[in-house]
């Protein structure tokens, strides 16, 4: 067996059930989950010193676009609005492959699990000249990271009246069928699970109404997980008025995508009504404010969402639409965006926090992530709060007040991924130079 000790952390936020803090405490872990939490514990195994150190469970990210790490700041989308961004884009998408896809998300993970990330979500839509969801699974396996990728799809081209040109959209018979041979080459349920896939059609203005019925049955009869965008802006809203004659929570119902099975990106412009089905039905939603931001799409309803039992989780978004990939960031903006919205005391620096760890792990199905308790894995976060950004801070563990965005170290599983400020399994300056590489190619 595989023993650790993390010895006399400053403060532990929990997460659990009970949401316990502790100070100048222990865990320890052993074979990928935490074995026991107190004071004064017999030293196990490797010991990590946690002094100085805030330790939370590893952060959640609930949406993510990893392919677009080789896209960051692209001129002609940097001031559009969401369908003229996409626009601009498409046609450097169309030239990636199997290797700009695989670079992409070890750049993109890495910045993750540097920003304390344990477990990531992927949406991964279109797949040109052989570029496959395992390029991106390959690349999380390498890093330890814990993995959702999900397989995206785009049916309904420009010559159909939708967004995405032509060439880029796929056969839906062709979209199915692939579906079903990366669930069954790389779904794993079990607790502990590395790798659970989802299916993830694109969004209602890229497929059509008969893909996202049948990739909900497909979900189901596989009993995997089913992602999309919903209800991002305006426009999303008059798309989906005009062309299916009812609000996004209502397409999302009447085709099956409502449940504790399903979750939804973006949200900004759900109404009451809209947020009570989810509330009803536990549909999960990924809140991404930075990219929401970014794009001018609005501020989510995350009060409202949270003060009607929503599930709500994290998500960075794409690298093209946020510009960073670090998720204390993305809860730092959460808390502010809500305080901007709703006043001083909408959300608390521990309540975002939770909503980065606990909430994004219920919005991923993961009952076995997200908490640090006895029995759950071992993904944790450790916070040195000795730095220039938490000088003369009253209360460290208000991390998102007066914290680092740096993780020191980070376990995944037990593992560690993390040590000392940088990722353990990887040559990031060798990977950062094909990145650069990649993208002076793309822009030829």
């Amino acid at each position: 067996m595989t023993h650790l000790t993390i010895r006399n952390a400053d403060h532990i936020l929990t997460m659990n059930d009970r949401r316990e803090e502790l100070r100048g405490a222990d865990i320890h872990l052993s074979d990928g989950q935490i074995t026991a939490i107190g004071h004064d514990l017999p030293v196990q195994g490797e010991v990590v010193e946690a002094t100085g150190c805030v330790v939370t469970p590893g952060l959640v990210n609930t949406h993510h676009h990893l392919y677009q790490s080789l896209t960051r700041a692209v001129p002609g989308g940097q001031d559009a609005l969401l369908f003229g961004w996409l626009q601009t884009l498409y046609p450097i998408w169309s030239r990636f492959d199997p290797e700009a896809f695989f670079v992409s998300a070890q750049v993109g993970l890495a910045e993750l699990a540097l920003s304390g990330c344990s477990l990531s979500s992927d949406h991964l839509y279109l797949f040109p000249n052989g570029g496959r969801l395992d390029d991106t699974i390959a690349a999380a396996a390498e890093i330890g990271m814990r993995f959702h990728p999900t397989r995206g799809a785009m049916s309904i081209g420009e010559s159909d009246g939708g967004l995405p040109p032509d060439h880029l959209v796929e056969r839906e018979a062709d979209i199915l069928e692939d579906c079903i041979r990366v669930i069954d080459a790389h779904h794993d349920s079990s607790d502990g699970s590395m790798c659970r896939v989802g299916v993830a059609p694109c969004s209602p203005f890229s497929v059509s109404r008969e893909l996202m019925r049948d990739a909900a049955v497909l979900a189901r009869d596989k009993g995997v997980m089913l992602h999309t965008h919903l209800a991002e802006n305006d426009e999303d809203i008059a798309y989906s008025l005009e062309k299916f004659g009812c609000r996004p929570g209502q397409y999302a119902e009447d085709l099956g995508w409502t449940g504790p099975d399903v979750w939804h990106a973006h949200c900004v412009k759900l109404d009451g009504e809209e947020i009570d089905l989810f509330a009803r039905s536990r549909t999960g939603v990924a809140h991404c404010p930075c990219s929401n931001c970014r794009l001018g799409s609005g501020i989510a309803p995350l009060r409202p969402m949270r003060d009607a039992g929503v599930k709500v989780g994290l998500g960075v978004d794409g690298s093209a639409s946020n510009d960073s990939g670090n998720l204390m960031a993305e809860a730092r903006q959460a808390m502010l965006l809500q305080r901007v919205a709703r006043g001083a005391d909408a959300m608390s620096a521990r309540e975002a926090l939770e909503i980065a760890t606990r909430g994004g792990a219920e919005v991923l199905g993961r009952n076995d992530c997200g908490q640090l308790a006895v029995g759950k894995r071992a993904d944790i976060a450790l916070w040195d709060v000795r730095g220039v950004e938490s000088a003369g801070s009253w209360d460290p563990a208000a991390l998102l007040l007066a914290g680092p965005q740096k993780v020191r170290h980070l376990f995944v599983e037990g593992r560690q991924i993390v040590r000392d400020y940088q990722i353990a399994s990887l040559d990031l300056p060798r990977v950062l130079e094909r990145q650069r590489a990649l993208a002076l190619q793309l822009a030829e």
